[in-house]
């Protein structure tokens, strides 16, 4: 092996164990945003009525629509600008958060203007009107950490988006149900949000500093602005896959039903936050693969994280899916009797489940291809969203014509919804995939065989556990149905560089700075 091909063989060792080392941290933040995230589900669940849960999750669907926009895609796109632009980092990071403020300024001026298109089913109230005020703070945020990233920061993201956003919302929900009951939720979210971009804002000062001699050029975001409308919109496109089933479901049924389906959605996104974590520190490994025309480490790569991503989801989609029936009551639906309608919602909430574990082939495939095809991948992204909007509306009319349910009470309208985003979350994965595989020419290995039997071994065993009472079902249950999930994956599906993910490392160079992946 001459020496080119060493040096290239240890670059692309290095970026899986920097992947690695990311992934060990989300993992551990995935964790933390788990305990977070079930007393929270409990609280709207137990505390909050419905009509106040579906007030709530309609009004952030538009603000954090917005906010994608007015994010121009620097989510994912400050990687690739920090990677070419010769200027002082701290530099291109303060464009970066201009850029993104003035754009948020015009959804801002749009939604306080017109404070109904947030509250469709409820009246305007008080401070309602300046709630979109947030956005300005969601979009600095995202693009702080974004910065932070390209240092292979996952650890501030991690405390920032797993520890203090999820924990000041669940403590502030609890405390403002006494207080403010019916604007409990959106205060304790400009609370939490405030508080994740402080997180965020001070390792960002921290890494970068001050910016030297900065000067405003209209010209050159106005340029960067162009160049990230496609990846921006493919941004929105792929957040507004995860949240048009809501919208399309509140345009059917009361806001309670939303309601409750906000919070199987709370449950379902769990995994979607370990898949979302990845894109920062998968980014910056992939531009520079780019940059060197490495397109087997990329495919290598895509694989790679890709397996990690699936296996993660999978096990909790099962965990909660196999308990699903179990899961309703608890989250406060025990008024639900009709052992019918609790089947509507225990679908939708395994659509739900299955719906992210198909989108992370797409997601892992869209990581290189933002940065290859940007505009024909826009176009496959504009595509699945009209599919499942057709789908959605498709299966609705079924359920309606063939009577399934009562229309004054129609649960099974949630599972339409979920059922269609799943399908064409499907259609995405596969279609990226092999749009990426022609692209790279070098086919790209996600899926592995255990998988499948990792799947069918955990069903049968969770016939049993479903069988048993509810608390050891919950309790012991969920256990036992991880476990043997994951003995199965860790035996037959894990190999050396799938098991960096759980080992110490040795010290490992990236970006010129010595990063010890066990830190």
């Amino acid at each position: 092996m001459n020496a080119k091909a060493q040096d290239t063989q240890e670059q692309s060792s290095d970026e899986i164990a920097a992947l690695a080392k990311g992934g060990k941290t989300n993992v551990f933040g995935f964790i933390l945003r788990l305990a977070a995230r079930v007393p929270f589900l409990f609280i709207i669940g137990w505390l909050y009525s419905k009509e106040d849960v579906g007030r709530f999750a309609y009004a952030i669907l538009v603000v954090e629509f917005t906010a994608q926009l007015s994010a121009i895609g620097l989510r994912r796109g400050l990687a690739e600008l920090l990677s070419n632009d010769n200027r002082e980092p701290a530099n291109v990071i303060v464009d970066g958060l201009l850029l993104g403020l003035l754009a948020s300024s015009i959804g801002v001026i749009i939604l306080i203007t017109f404070p109904q298109i947030m509250f469709q089913n409820s009246q305007v109230n008080g401070m309602d009107r300046f709630f979109p005020l947030i956005i300005f703070v969601i979009v600095s945020t995202e693009i702080s950490l974004a910065a932070l990233a390209y240092k292979f920061d996952v650890a501030s993201a991690v405390r920032a988006r797993a520890v203090v956003e999820p924990w000041m919302l669940c403590i502030s929900a609890l405390i403002l149900f006494y207080i403010v009951p019916r604007d409990g939720l959106i205060i304790a979210y400009l609370i939490a949000m405030t508080s994740a971009l402080i997180a965020a804002l001070i390792p960002l000062y921290r890494r970068y500093g001050l910016p030297q001699k900065w000067r405003l050029n209209p010209l050159k975001l106005w340029q960067t602005a162009r160049r990230n409308a496609p990846l921006a919109l493919t941004d929105a496109i792929e957040w507004g896959s995860r949240r048009m089933d809501l919208a399309i479901l509140g345009l059917f049924v009361s806001p309670s039903i939303v309601g409750t389906y906000y919070i199987l959605q709370q449950i379902a996104s769990i995994p979607q936050k370990l898949k979302t974590s990845f894109d920062p520190i998968l980014g910056p490994v992939i531009t520079r693969c780019i940059k060197e025309k490495r397109y087997k480490d990329i495919a290598k790569q895509v694989g790679q994280v890709g397996f990690w991503i699936i296996a993660f989801q999978t096990a909790l989609a099962l965990g909660f899916g196999i308990t699903g029936e179990s899961v309703l009551p608890v989250v406060g639906d025990s008024n639900i009797e009709d052992g019918l309608l609790i089947s509507g919602f225990a679908l939708a909430l395994i659509f739900l489940l299955i719906a992210e574990v198909v989108a992370a082939t797409a997601v892992v495939s869209e990581s290189a291809l933002i940065y290859m095809a940007r505009h024909r991948n826009l176009i496959i992204s504009l595509s699945v969203l009209a599919l499942q909007a057709a789908l959605s509306f498709l299966f609705i009319y079924l359920v309606d014509f063939w009577g399934i349910a009562a229309p004054e009470n129609n649960l099974y309208y949630a599972a339409s919804v979920a059922m269609a985003l799943a399908i064409s979350l499907a259609v995405s994965s596969f279609v990226k995939l092999h749009f990426l595989e022609r692209l790279l020419h070098t086919p790209i290995q996600i899926f592995r065989p255990a998988l499948f039997w990792g799947i069918v071994v955990t069903i049968i065993v969770g016939q049993f556990v479903t069988r048993t009472p509810t608390w050891f079902e919950l309790s012991f249950g969920e256990v036992i149905i991880l476990g043997v999930y994951g003995f199965i994956i860790w035996t037959r599906g894990f190999g050396p560089e799938d098991r960096v993910l759980f080992k110490r490392n040795k010290k490992i160079a990236v970006q010129g700075e010595v990063t010890n992946p066990a830190q």
